[in-house]
């Protein structure tokens, strides 16, 4: 059998090539030996881990797969009633004083992906050494539980809501009179995703959009970036032609588990993690009266840098994954950790991304400040100057990207076009400054073939100009 290996957050593989009932039985057991051979095996303790699927082709089956393999290791197992977001295993996995939490999920990657992510009894994504020791525990072929009475399995078992649980949760962390009360006209694009039942349930005034059960996702990547949510951002702007009430002013979009999110303002226009990091960091700072470090992934504005100074705030930045993010959460003061890809965590919740509540502590800025989002960016902008941040991903063949890869190792890239390189950070990936607050950045996808090149420049124009003079380079 092939060695099974976890990548930036999970192990993921195509359903029905490698990602199999096999292969994730092997993963459960690598799983209960760790646990059972870890220190929270004493002879008081009662092992627990709290397991769940989102809403991808064949999650049941696979959750029920990961139950079974566990109950007859002897852990108890709460199993999550439907489909799940990430947060609400992670919420889930604290709640109920378990010792890990398990979810399949592909997250964001294509329909024909689904996957398999660990968390931290802290709520959060297990660490990068815990989950290297589970990989290598890994065996070639999973111990079948089928010869064992099922009734003992299933005593082991126990169905829990975990949705309810998650939504009392918000209750009681946000106010949602005050979103209610302003009036304001939102919308939501669950992408098909595992958080479509969240606001239906918390906000029903808010207009919905893909908040259906699809697990094909209708052939779009669940991933909420601008290119894959036009259609909201054309809802939008269609909205503003309408006479009356009901001009849309913001837009909430979450990728498939829920834990990344994207923003439209009320013109329609896509609002990306660096401005919502920043409206964040402005909104805790001056109007919640804060503080905390902050940690953010390599790939983020250098306009952070801008604000945290402003605000006398520490700041850490590590490698691309949540996890690194998650290590400093659970040990140090952290106010705030994000990153580009639209997962982000404050204080006052769990060590993890939650696209869901990032979501609407915006809306909650929004509401008590009485300001649109395009105003509240302004204020953004008066402490940091504006910018803008693109990013293409290039489906190259791997011999390519290899080359790339390549080239950038060995320094061979002094220029891009016109743009002419001062200095290179080489932290995780490839950033490639032109002076201090313009840069383009290089880095292999860990579970795709693709190449991602990313931009920062003071203008939309510019940035894509950089991106674009980037490509012709590796294409040439």
């Amino acid at each position: 059998m092939d060695k099974i290996k976890f990548g930036t957050d999970g192990w993921r593989a195509i359903i029905a090539k490698e990602f199999t009932t096999e292969n994730v039985a092997r993963v459960a057991e690598g799983t209960a030996l760790w646990l059972l051979n870890s220190k929270f095996q004493t002879s008081n303790s009662k092992l627990s881990i709290v397991v769940g699927h989102d809403c991808r082709f064949g999650g049941e089956l696979f959750a029920e797969t990961v139950s079974k393999v566990l109950a007859h290791h002897g852990i108890k197992v709460f199993l999550a009633k439907g489909f799940v977001s990430t947060p609400m295993i992670s919420l889930g996995t604290v709640k109920y004083k378990a010792n890990l939490g398990i979810i399949i999920t592909a997250s964001h990657n294509p329909p024909s992906y689904n996957g398999f992510k660990l968390k931290g009894y802290y709520g959060g994504p297990l660490l990068p050494e815990q989950v290297s020791e589970i990989e290598n525990l890994i065996p070639d072929h999973a111990e079948s539980s089928t010869a064992h009475q099922v009734a003992s399995i299933e005593k082991m078992i126990q169905h829990v809501d975990l949705e309810t649980l998650y939504c009392k949760h918000i209750e009681k962390n946000f106010d949602l009179k005050a979103i209610q009360k302003s009036k304001m006209t939102l919308a939501y694009d669950a992408m098909f995703g595992a958080g479509q039942n969240v606001i239906k349930r918390l906000l029903p005034e808010t207009i919905m959009l893909h908040c259906e059960n699809n697990p094909s996702f209708n052939g779009t990547s669940p991933e909420p970036i601008a290119k894959n949510l036009q259609e909201i951002s054309t809802l939008i702007k269609n909205s503003q032609k309408k006479k009356g009430k009901n001009k849309i002013e913001c837009a909430l979009a979450t990728d498939g588990d829920a834990d990344r999110l994207g923003l439209f303002d009320g013109k329609g226009n896509f609002v990306d993690s660096h401005h919502i990091i920043l409206l964040l960091i402005h909104y805790l700072c001056k109007y919640k009266k804060m503080k905390g470090k902050i940690c953010t992934a390599f790939s983020t504005t250098e306009k952070i840098k801008k604000m945290c100074k402003h605000y006398g705030l520490e700041l850490e930045v590590v490698k691309i994954g949540f996890k690194y993010i998650c290590g400093i959460m659970i040990k140090e003061d952290v106010l705030l950790g994000g990153e580009e890809s639209g997962g982000i965590a404050i204080k006052g919740h769990i060590p993890e991304r939650d696209g869901i509540w990032i979501g609407l502590t915006i809306w909650e800025f929004m509401a008590k400040s009485g300001k649109s989002l395009d105003e509240l960016i302004k204020e953004v902008y008066a402490i940091t100057g504006s910018f803008a941040f693109e990013r293409n991903d290039l489906h190259i063949s791997e011999e390519l990207k290899n080359k790339i890869v390549e080239n950038c190792k060995q320094g061979k890239y002094k220029s891009f076009g016109k743009y002419k390189v001062q200095r290179v950070d080489d932290m995780d990936g490839w950033k490639y400054f032109f002076n201090e607050e313009e840069w383009l950045m290089i880095r292999a996808s860990g579970t795709e073939p693709v190449l991602r090149t990313y931009a920062e420049s003071s203008t939309q124009k510019k940035a894509f100009d950089i991106l674009n003079s980037a490509k012709k380079i590796f294409l040439q």
